[in-house]
């Protein structure tokens, strides 16, 4: 009896251990396969329409798009795919720690951030400009913001830009740009500023319509990447090869024109651009 007993606790162990084994070695992810056999975790923003817009189970924007696109380059079906929210602050944890494959989230690529991933890309190239309220005419640049309330995203470079441009300036950092956008139309601050590309969707948004505009005077330039676990060059070059086919392919101009055209956005200078080398 006690022999059969230690038999199958024995047994049962051996299961669990082999169970534990399988679920591991899925989790962990492949570096050069972007996560696990089965599906692929991606980083995008859940509140910026256009852009990257969570409604309920749907997702939509331009980043939704090339993140599908991608996704499909490297072997994943749309339904592999698991969504998790990226806020700007974010977006170098959810990378390193991995919680996400990829980060596509418009996600400028800047020296700073490359000390601590790496970057695919850009698959697109956008502008800082500022958002104000459509009967707003005091504010027409960066040159114009002495003494106003500005608002931004914690962990954007928006911010520290203007910061740095027009020290007067009275900066307010939110945790979302629906945040900035909602105190933009309260009157709690005066203006918004991050790329025109994420300014454009909110003033197009129907709730906005007529009292939201985009000043139209960019003064950077933004080239978004997709963020990656840093020294994976694997993986980086699989999904440069992606952007590329993307943009040969014509699906580019098509996700460029089905998100950001309704809000009457036209590209600048610089798109569709030319991926960097990984490194």
């Amino acid at each position: 009896m006690t022999t059969r007993r230690w038999g199958a606790v024995a047994a049962t162990a051996a299961l669990a251990l082999g169970l534990g084994a399988c679920g591991s070695s899925d989790d962990g992810g492949g570096s050069g396969s972007g996560g696990g056999s089965n599906g692929i975790k991606i980083g995008i923003k859940f509140d910026q329409p256009g852009l990257g817009l969570k409604k309920g189970n749907d997702y939509t924007g331009m980043d939704v798009d090339v993140a599908t696109y991608v996704a499909k380059q490297l072997g994943h079906e749309a339904g592999d795919i698991q969504w998790v929210q990226a806020p700007s602050a974010q977006r170098e944890t959810l990378i390193s720690t991995g919680q996400v494959d990829l980060v596509v989230a418009t996600y400028s690529i800047t020296d700073s951030r490359k000390e601590k991933v790496s970057f695919a890309g850009p698959y697109f190239v956008a502008g800082q400009d500022l958002l104000v309220r459509a009967d707003d005419s005091s504010i027409t640049g960066p040159d114009t913001l002495d003494g106003k309330k500005l608002c931004s995203v914690t962990g954007s470079t928006s911010a520290q830009k203007v910061k740095d441009k027009v020290p007067g300036v009275n900066l307010q950092e939110f945790g979302t740009y629906s945040e900035c956008v909602a105190a933009l139309v309260s009157n709690g601050v005066d203006a918004l500023t991050t790329d025109d590309t994420i300014l454009a969707g909110y003033a197009a948004q129907d709730q906005y319509k007529g009292k939201l505009k985009v000043v139209g005077q960019p003064f950077s330039e933004e080239r978004y990447g997709i963020g990656l676990k840093k020294g994976d060059t694997a993986l980086c070059q699989k999904v440069t090869d992606a952007i590329k086919k993307m943009i040969d392919d014509g699906e580019w101009q098509k996700i460029v024109d089905a998100n950001l055209g309704p809000a009457g956005y036209k590209p600048p200078a610089g798109n569709p651009p030319t991926p960097d080398a990984c490194s």
